[in-house]
């Protein structure tokens, strides 16, 4: 059976691993992704991860998901942010061919993520998916009839910087932001929180914690029901370290969603969360690598 080494590069760890061609993950590790570094160490530590695999296995390419928009033709990083110095530019396509004679695939994590949920996760048989990764920012990804949809310039669904309320989507509804607001009404120092604290307080009556969830939930449909406007989907899936509350959030979210939307649009979407968790980015990655090489 054909093995696939699939590699996700996030700004804390780089996971990778063998996924076969039935995309059932055979191994996964990770490693730290020192991001500090900048990106050709990241490079380095990528090329390094393939030539081991190469010297003990018998694989058919390389797939890659990374943060940052990734140039998908010539498997580029066309715009990182200063979190992984110097990685705008860095090519993984090139050097691994060169290197290995191995075709690589590159595809942004979120998009990655996306097409995980849409091939085997909560968004399987769906048409028009939107998925949204919820954490330090807000992340989007439109998948239609199995394509994502990238853009012109391949930055479509960048939902973060949509304009809202005087501010941008995540600057008002990302978990960081969550955490952010609890400490700050709490006048504690906001390295002493984190999303699972203000849950856990909030399932336990904290009134303050209540608040906030609420107030995030509210944003997070007023900025969803836009998108829906825009897109009509028939599935938004919801995916981010805090959605892992999905039992507390749901409702919340759900209710708002029926008070923004207008009920032929509301009718039509089902609200789901993401099922995949850690192993999205590696799958994601795989799948993008079978469409790419499926269509030539």
């Amino acid at each position: 059976m054909k093995k696939y080494i699939s590699i996700d590069i996030g700004g804390t760890f780089i996971k990778y691993g063998l996924i076969n061609e039935n995309g059932e993950i055979l191994e996964k590790h990770e490693l730290v992704t020192e991001a500090n570094k900048g990106g050709k160490q990241i490079l380095e530590k990528t090329l390094k991860i393939v030539g081991d695999y190469k010297n003990n296995h018998q694989v058919e390419g390389v797939a890659i998901s990374t943060a940052g928009m990734v140039d998908t033709k010539n498997g580029s990083i066309r715009y990182a942010s200063e979190l992984i110095p110097g990685y705008t530019g860095i090519n993984f396509k090139d050097p691994i061919k060169e290197k290995y004679d191995l075709p690589c695939y590159v595809e942004n994590d979120v998009n990655c993520a996306g097409l995980a949920e849409y091939k085997s996760g909560a968004g399987k048989d769906s048409e028009v998916a939107l998925i949204l990764t919820i954490g330090t920012g807000i992340g989007g990804c439109a998948i239609i009839n199995g394509e994502v949809y990238h853009g012109v310039s391949g930055s479509a669904m960048e939902i973060g910087y949509m304009n809202m309320q005087n501010s941008t989507f995540e600057t008002l509804a990302s978990a960081k932001t969550l955490v952010e607001k609890v400490a700050d009404l709490k006048d504690e120092n906001v390295e002493d929180w984190d999303g699972k604290k203000v849950f856990d307080l909030a399932k336990n009556g904290d009134e303050i914690c209540i608040k906030a969830i609420d107030e995030m939930c509210e944003v997070l449909a007023i900025g969803i029901s836009n998108m829906v406007y825009v897109l009509n989907p028939d599935t938004v899936i919801l995916g981010g370290g805090i959605m892992a509350q999905e039992e507390y959030l749901y409702e919340k979210i759900d209710k708002n969603l029926e008070k923004y939307l207008e009920k032929p649009l509301y009718d039509a979407v089902s609200l789901k969360f993401a099922s995949q968790q850690n192993a999205a980015g590696m799958l994601g990655a795989f799948y993008n690598f079978k469409n790419k090489t499926a269509r030539g």
